[in-house]
């Protein structure tokens, strides 16, 4: 790289925090990010990610910029175009994928495109879905472009009424057919897929499961036949070709065991996944024998403003 040539650490901003529902999971990302990344021998400046982020940026002027921002603004093409605007080399993936990823019906138009296996849905209004079921129930309830299982909502077939969704939810939520099965889990890192995990829950893996200690286990490498581990790096590929992903993505699944190779569902991509002590990618990465701070060192040299 050129700032390590010539012997100068290159100078790495971290973004982390931001306004979105998941400040917190970001701050923790950021933090894990930044200190691998001064493991690893770079200048690193951690940047909460606020309204005058282009000022700061200016004034700052590194020659990377770390994305660890979640959700809303920071996960869905916002941020990616001002650093495309302020040609600063960012990690993860451009403006149009980004924000395909976390337009979860625009994200599975584009899997269904490429013939991947994802669960019919559709769009409601929030007040219509607290009147009535829209969908034959189980189905499930959740924001159209939000992350990390925020605002998660699941009505089990004997649900006598509709649900009561927060006034916290959008004014239009996604309803999408419950998919039935084992939670799986593959990352990939450019070209490469990891190995499958199965997330373990009690309930719903929902935000607190995956970042409160205790709230989810991993099986990581999973327990699951070589052809479903086979499929679901497959189809993690492809879903990461089809969103046109850079850098590291992570496609989760559900797994209906009676339905063999049939029974695998691609529920969505994460074009930013977490990188917090629990998180999944680190692990699967660790799995395959690359440390945090190597992986951290090669999403900054794979960092990109013009793809």
């Amino acid at each position: 790289m050129a700032g390590e040539s010539s012997g100068t650490p290159q100078l790495v901003a971290v973004l982390m925090g931001g306004p979105s529902a998941e400040r917190e999971v970001s701050l923790s990302s950021g933090r894990e990010c930044a200190q691998a990344l001064r493991q690893a021998g770079y200048d690193v400046i951690e940047v909460d990610a606020g309204p005058d982020l282009s000022e700061v940026l200016t004034k700052m002027n590194p020659d990377t910029v770390f994305n660890a921002l979640h959700g809303r603004w920071g996960e869905d093409g916002c941020v990616q175009g001002l650093l495309e605007w302020l040609k600063l080399p960012y990690t993860h993936s451009g403006v149009l994928a980004s924000a395909m990823a976390m337009d979860k019906t625009r994200a599975k138009a584009a899997f269904r495109a490429a013939g991947l296996p994802v669960v019919e849905s559709l769009l409601a209004g929030r007040d219509a879905v607290r009147r009535a079921h829209v969908m034959q129930a189980p189905y499930v309830v959740k924001p159209n472009n939000e992350g990390s299982s925020v605002g998660v909502y699941i009505v089990h077939e004997n649900a006598n009424t509709p649900p009561q969704l927060s006034d916290e939810m959008p004014d239009v939520v996604m309803v999408e057919t419950y998919a039935p099965g084992r939670e799986l889990t593959c990352t990939v890192m450019g070209e490469r897929a990891f190995c499958v995990t199965e997330i373990i829950t009690e309930g719903w893996y929902d935000y607190a499961a995956k970042y409160n200690e205790g709230g989810s286990r991993h099986v990581c490498p999973a327990d699951v036949p070589e052809d479903i581990v086979a499929i679901c790096q497959d189809y993690a590929r492809r879903a990461h070709d089809a969103l046109g992903c850079r850098g590291l993505s992570r496609t989760d699944f559900r797994w209906n065991e009676a339905l063999g190779p049939d029974g695998v569902i691609l529920l969505e991509t994460n074009t930013q996944p977490g990188m917090t002590p629990t998180s999944l990618a680190p692990e699967q990465a660790q799995q395959a024998g690359i440390s945090f701070p190597d992986l951290c060192r090669w999403m900054v040299e794979d960092a990109s403003c013009d793809r």
